[in-house]
């Protein structure tokens, strides 16, 4: 765009082309659950601008598709739910209205696990959503709709929400970069939530410089989110200043070999992470194995997300006029039996003033204190696994092999980047995990990586469109 050879408008209209081929007909992704109606409008006005007075910034006029748990002024805010389609916030999620700010042209909202709920993205106003690297397969979850569209290439990049890996699973399955970052980085204010205390909002991108431009512009203290209170001091003027290629030489990370291996299903994955340590072995990094003591019993809780889940999201609905409660989903009816479930189980619980609660939240200072003491005992960089210990399931099977908590239960920020492929040729991610407010590292490492192997391969379901033709079967 600004060496004149595309617009915005025209980059918009090609996007929207490959929705129409490809999630619309074709393989049929069933990622999109809504458009915006003014999204060409949008472009070219700042088409204008740019012609006007240059751009904004590197996201000015570049296409963003989010996911539907963000507010989005003029549309519901559905949570895949039938029961909220007709939520309508009246202005912007922090994040989208930083992204709008930056010139970003926000092109839809993607498909999720109903209420983000679930890794595999299913829902009741939605429908399944499809692996666009095998359609047979889940996209994962609860962000799959975001993943499987930025994989195929429907907008430049994505927003997605994670509070048990539900931006870091969807992202290895689908072969692109997601970050959970440091609990408090990002405002999560106009996200419906899960979790008060788990939930994060952020990037899915398909590289690593796209996901650092698109923190850039999204991370930052909010006064609407308490906890965001220390995030202005300990973010970088640019998180692109860790772009730096030789990153991991003379690094040194540790394996977490309790996320290795659990199950014989895990192996397929297993023996792609283990090449994955040895290209960084190759790569000038120092490669040893960790073990800490209890951490298995200590992340073998669901109870903070289950407990808060009712009282964080009614918080959420009474702010909005004519918005149900969670009891009123339930006795509406209409939400995807795979949640129904959880969303019981959630609606029973009658406070927070119990021992188990405070207990579950105690065990995420120590899963945090012993987490750093042994990066530093060890003089560790970072902590490597698995991103997920297998690869995506068919649609209807289980999907094992979860490894999302140790994040969220630490808060400490994750990243995934592209480790390579299963013999099914279905698409790894190898997670890297560090200290508080450690991104700008973390973002370096992982450019290191994806730059050194060049993992990231896009989907054969969805190839290049001639003509407003797909170009392949």
């Amino acid at each position: 765009m600004d060496e004149g050879r595309i617009t915005s408008e025209q980059l918009v209209e090609q996007y929207l082309a490959r929705i129409e081929a490809y999630d619309d007909r074709g393989p049929a992704l069933n990622t999109i659950i809504a458009l915006t109606p003014d999204a060409l409008e949008t472009a070219r006005a700042l088409d204008a601008e740019r012609r006007a007075t240059g751009a904004r910034g590197p996201l000015h006029g570049v296409p963003i598709l989010i996911k539907d748990n963000y507010d989005l002024a003029g549309l519901p805010t559905t949570n895949g739910s039938l029961a909220m389609a007709d939520v309508r916030p009246p202005d912007d999620a922090f994040q989208v209205r930083r992204l709008r700010e930056a010139g970003a042209v926000i092109l839809g909202k993607t498909n999720l696990h109903e209420f983000a709920r679930g890794i595999t993205t299913v829902s009741s106003l939605g429908g399944q959503t499809l692996n666009p690297y095998d359609t047979t397969r889940n996209p994962g979850g609860s962000s799959g709709g975001t993943a499987a569209a930025v994989a195929a290439s429907f907008a430049a990049a994505g927003m997605g929400s994670d509070t048990c890996g539900s931006i870091r699973i969807p992202s290895a399955h689908n072969n692109l970069v997601g970050l959970r970052g440091t609990s408090g980085l990002s405002s999560r204010d106009g996200v419906v939530p899960l979790s008060n205390t788990l939930d994060i909002a952020g990037p899915l991108a398909r590289s690593v410089r796209d996901l650092a431009l698109l923190l850039d512009v999204t991370v930052g203290s909010d006064p609407a989110d308490p906890s965001t209170t220390e995030a202005d001091a300990n973010i970088p003027t640019s998180y692109t200043t860790s772009l730096d290629a030789d990153a991991l030489r003379d690094a040194r990370v540790g394996v977490l070999t309790m996320l290795m291996r659990q199950d014989p299903e895990d192996e397929p994955v297993a023996r792609v992470i283990d090449a994955a340590v040895d290209d960084l072995r190759r790569l000038g990094t120092e490669v040893v194995t960790v073990e800490i003591d209890g951490l298995t019993d200590l992340l073998d809780s669901y109870t903070v997300l289950s407990h808060e889940f009712k009282f964080s999201l009614n918080a959420y609905l009474a702010e909005i006029p004519g918005a149900p409660s969670l009891a009123d989903v339930l006795a509406d009816g209409r939400y995807h039996p795979d949640v129904e479930e959880r969303l019981m189980r959630s609606n029973e619980v009658e406070t927070l003033d119990t021992d188990v609660y405070r207990e579950a939240l105690g065990r995420r200072e120590t899963i945090r204190r012993r987490v750093v003491e042994t990066l530093d005992e060890l003089e560790l960089d970072a902590l490597i696994y698995p991103t997920i210990r297998q690869q995506a399931a068919v649609i209807g099977s289980p999907q094992g092999g979860d490894n999302c908590r140790l994040s969220p239960h630490s808060g400490l920020p994750a990243i995934t980047v592209p480790a390579g492929f299963t013999p099914d040729e279905l698409p790894v991610g190898l997670e890297i995990l560090g200290r508080p407010f450690a991104e700008a590292r973390l973002i370096g490492l992982a450019y290191a990586f994806e730059q050194a192997t060049k993992h990231r391969q896009p989907p054969p379901s969805t190839p290049p469109l001639v003509a407003l033709v797909p170009a392949g079967p």
